[in-house]
């Protein structure tokens, strides 16, 4: 669809959906840059306090992944009052509006209208030097790779709608997705990365696409090497599947090329729809040392390494 609108050639816009990226970035007349997105879904868990968390980490981490700060935030909100009480709706703004705070930035407003299904998000207002940009079409053959959260999320959410997820795998996998991009963002910059993408509804292997087709190479990803959430192969072995994760596999799948040999339900994991995933980020192999320690200093243990980037190859994506 986007082939049939007008091309974006502002040349005050830096970054645009020209190159699928996580947001926009905007030149200011000052020489600073704006960075801006807008993200917002339907309840990924039960607690309406979390679900606002969630979905406002989820909308701050587009900016993140931008190498940015979050300055301000409008919340963008579909409520079916005639279904849910008030108190739902307080929950959901107040988790979100908690989150925001984390991040240091500052809810200003919002919109709501009537729906006959809830949806919770934010508009992101950040900043960001217009020469530290860190979008997904820089990286460079020779770069590394490292995930900044493990993956599965999809799958468990899935089991958790129908009921078949513990309480205290709840708790770990509702943390991890309330669980801002800050620290990893603030790493990648002043280690120097190339290029960066959030893991988000794509999954993995969408956003490794975009950012290969972006900057012209090809991901070569290590599926051993990747972190996966505990039980995630083993409930997707019991059937638990998102929809989203078939429909990523069905588009996506033409562009990725597997050895054989591999384990087929981690590997149906890269295809996994993530709510608030990590960064995927690529960095010259001589500076993820600086990326780990400044990572650690934020009280983080290393981030796995997962890849590394090549000439573009046939695929835009090999997984070995």
């Amino acid at each position: 669809m986007l082939d049939r609108l007008a091309g974006i050639d502002d040349p005050r816009v830096l970054v645009s959906s020209n190159t699928v990226d996580d947001a926009g970035v905007y030149l200011m007349d000052d020489g600073s840059a704006l960075v801006l997105t807008v993200d917002f879904f339907t309840p990924i868990v039960d607690d309406p306090v979390d679900y606002g968390r969630i979905s406002a980490a989820n909308a701050l981490s587009d900016v993140y992944a931008m190498g940015g700060r979050p300055l301000a935030v409008l919340n963008v909100l579909c409520f079916p009052d005639e279904a849910l009480p008030p108190e739902v709706m307080l929950g959901i703004l107040k988790g979100g509006q908690e989150k925001v705070a984390e991040a240091g930035a500052v809810v200003i407003g919002g919109h709501s209208v009537k729906d006959k299904e809830l949806k919770f998000g934010c508009s992101v207002v950040g900043t960001v030097d217009p020469g530290q940009v860190v979008a997904n079409a820089g990286a460079k053959p020779g770069d590394v790779l490292v995930l900044t959260k493990p993956i599965g999320v999809g799958v468990l959410t899935t089991a958790l709608k129908n009921e078949k997820l513990d309480a205290a795998k709840l708790a770990e996998i509702t943390a991890l997705m309330a669980e801002l991009n800050r620290d990893a963002a603030e790493a990648m910059v002043e280690a120097g990365a190339t290029a960066a993408t959030d893991v988000t509804g794509f999954g993995l292997a969408g956003h490794a696409v975009e950012m290969a087709d972006g900057s012209d190479v090809t991901l070569e990803i290590e599926l051993g090497g990747l972190p996966l959430i505990g039980g995630a192969v083993e409930t997707l072995r019991d059937g638990f599947i998102p929809g989203g994760l078939a429909k990523n596999r069905d588009y996506y799948e033409r562009f990725v090329s597997v050895d054989s040999g591999l384990d087929s339900y981690a590997v149906e994991l890269i295809y996994d729809p993530q709510t608030s995933g990590g960064l995927l980020v690529a960095l010259p192999e001589v500076r993820v040392a600086d990326f780990q320690t400044a990572f650690a200093a934020r009280g983080h243990a290393p981030a796995p390494v997962v890849g590394r980037v090549v000439s573009r190859g046939e695929s835009a994506v090999n997984l070995r």
